[in-house]
């Protein structure tokens, strides 16, 4: 790729999104770039092997290591959070594992910063069987005294999980750094459309790839960013030892997925908020946890480090009974019921239903808490479809 496009490249996430490393014609004038689904890759000479196997982290050797496809996903990623590198897995959780486990051994402390998703917190609680420890703060604030002699990781997410909380991101980025602590930030929820933490001064950042940046519901995958210093020792040890790697034809559903990133982030934006707007302040509806929102308390902070909002948010019904939140589920006909989010169809999910009452408490969610992701559809339909089941709601009550 000439200087030139590199440099327009770097400002401009449409063409990293759309061509970035496409550059060069494919056979027979594809509009595709090719998927390379062999699983090893031969060399010329004994001598020539050897010395790729030195290298196997830049060179093609063997699928679980590297790939062209995969490659492609993880410049274009790398180049949307403005940074050195990126190492795509076959979850999200692959992703959050390994990079937890490169920057911990036996003895050490991870501080986890307001509520992330349950998986993560059961990896860590995991990584208690081989002498890893971690623990829980809800508050910046006392970070300075949750921290110990051997927390090595900070690792947080904003908006948090759940409860969409919004972080300093910069305030809590520095502050690991002056401690000598790696932070680690999932960007799952604004994708890098929206929000770059690496900017911001976040040394490592993982997404769920299955979520906006896949955006069909189609896959499963993950990835971690970064310098070149971290993802590189990375990349020759969890990756090839924990045997996640992404599959090169996951890889170019990636590939399709992130040639519409953009358009499609501006569609969920625009839906999302539509549909935010209007529960806020319905009569059975106590809350709506939308950082986009002018009332969220965390909006002016988003204002200064996120270029727009994802649609994925929480709303609280005005109701501590189970049933008429499942009552409220299942009159929902355009919002269907699951977990995950991120694709085109509008989905809801509420904890009270679904996770236990005391991981529900430390998070501080509420039963009456529903998560609602908001799709591509109309958003005259959804809000349309919500109305009908909030009265169902009101009727129960």
């Amino acid at each position: 790729m000439g200087e030139e496009l590199h440099t327009r490249a770097e400002l401009d996430d449409d063409w990293i999104c759309g061509r970035l490393g496409e550059d060069e014609p494919w056979i027979m004038g594809a509009v595709h770039p090719p998927v390379y689904e062999n699983s090893l890759f031969t060399f010329r000479t004994a001598g020539d092997l050897a010395e790729a196997i030195k290298d196997e982290d830049e060179r093609y050797v063997y699928w679980r290591g590297t790939n062209p496809t995969v490659d492609l996903v993880q410049r274009k990623l790398a180049a949307l959070e403005r940074t050195e590198r990126a190492k795509c897995f076959g979850s999200g959780m692959g992703a959050i594992a390994a990079t937890i486990s490169s920057l911990v051994s036996a003895g050490d402390h991870v501080l986890v910063l307001g509520s992330v998703y349950g998986p993560t917190t059961q990896f860590l609680r995991y990584l208690g069987k081989f002498g890893v420890t971690h623990d829980h703060v809800g508050d910046p604030d006392v970070l300075d005294s949750a921290i110990r002699p051997t927390t090595r990781v900070l690792y947080f997410e904003s908006p948090s999980y759940m409860r969409y909380d919004v972080v300093d991101i910069a305030a809590v980025a520095s502050w690991a750094r002056s401690r000598g602590l790696v932070s680690v930030m999932d960007n799952t929820w604004s994708t890098p459309i929206f929000q770059k933490p690496l900017t911001l001064g976040v040394d490592l950042v993982v997404h769920s790839l299955s979520k906006y940046i896949g955006g069909h519901g189609d896959l499963v995958g993950g990835v971690v960013a970064g310098p070149s210093r971290l993802i590189r020792p990375l990349a020759l040890t969890e990756y090839q030892l924990y045997g996640a790697a992404m599959s090169p034809h996951d890889a170019a559903k990636v590939v399709k997925g992130l040639r519409t990133l953009p358009v499609r982030m501006a569609a969920h934006q625009e839906r999302g908020l539509a549909v935010a707007r209007f529960l806020a302040g319905r009569p059975r509806v106590r809350a709506v946890h939308h950082p986009g929102l002018p009332e969220h308390p965390g909006h002016a902070q988003a204002l200064r480090q996120m270029t727009g909002f994802s649609s994925v948010f929480g709303i609280e019904l005005d109701t501590d009974d189970r049933a008429e939140v499942a009552a409220f589920l299942d009159r929902l006909r355009h919002f269907r019921i699951g977990v995950s989010w991120g694709g085109y169809e509008s989905l809801a999910n509420a904890p009270a239903l679904t996770t236990e009452e005391s991981v529900r408490a430390t998070m501080g969610i509420p039963v009456g808490f529903v998560r609602l992701s908001v799709g591509l559809e109309s958003a005259d339909v959804l809000i349309e479809d919500l109305a009908l089941a909030l009265r169902r709601v009101d009727r129960l009550a």
